[in-house]
């Protein structure tokens, strides 16, 4: 029976570097963030919903404005519920159904707001990626061309990192002194031996 497993961590962590590591040992992966986006695209039930909440104006030519979305949503704490309260739901699904298809020991769920979502109970295990917090300021300002007070405003819409990675089973830390794959193959040698446990109790 597939052990269901969760990947999380805060803004400029890593956890995207992390989950490509598990992928090249062929843990399948599901993007919570890609497919959120991608629902929000294509699904017109819930694009009406947005639409309801956030006026039509959102959507371009049919498109939504994802740029208009994120400052509407991004320095409101109150929308920004109300665009998770309608995208989670949906996104939560589409994992669990991912999931069903999966044939390997162990799969992976990808997101960055897996306990804040509440999806994290649905999952045997959590695996959290952990840096600085100094650090992952400065990656999210290189990456992203933004400034530091524009990321600790993104930071502090999300669980603090500690509190988080107290939440996690396993941890990866990523502060660029640590090597992340002798991490990664531990704990993928952990997770294959709790598969191969739960498959033995399966009646």
């Amino acid at each position: 029976m597939l052990l269901k497993v969760g990947l999380t961590g805060g803004i400029g962590s890593g956890k995207s570097t992390v989950a490509k590591v598990f992928k090249v040992l062929g843990i399948p992966i599901f993007d919570a963030d890609v497919v959120a986006k991608n629902i929000m695209a294509t699904d017109t039930a819930l694009q009406q919903a947005i639409m309801q909440t956030f006026g039509a104006d959102i959507f371009e030519n049919g498109e939504l404005n994802r740029k208009k979305l994120a400052g509407i949503v991004f320095n409101d704490a109150f929308r920004l519920e109300q665009l998770n309260a309608l995208v989670h739901p949906a996104a939560i699904k589409a994992a669990d159904y991912w999931m069903q298809q999966q044939l390997t020991r162990y799969a992976i769920k990808e997101a960055a707001l897996l306990f804040e979502a509440g999806s994290a109970s649905d999952l045997d295990y959590v695996v959290g990626v952990y840096a600085p917090k100094a650090l992952r300021v400065q990656r999210v300002m290189q990456r992203d061309s933004t400034t530091r007070e524009e990321v600790l405003a993104r930071m502090s819409r999300q669980i603090d990192e500690e509190i988080k990675m107290r939440l996690c089973d396993f941890v990866v830390v990523n502060n660029d002194q640590e090597l992340l794959i002798p991490q990664v193959l531990k704990i993928h040698g952990m997770l294959m031996e709790k598969a191969a446990v739960k498959d033995a109790t399966v009646v």
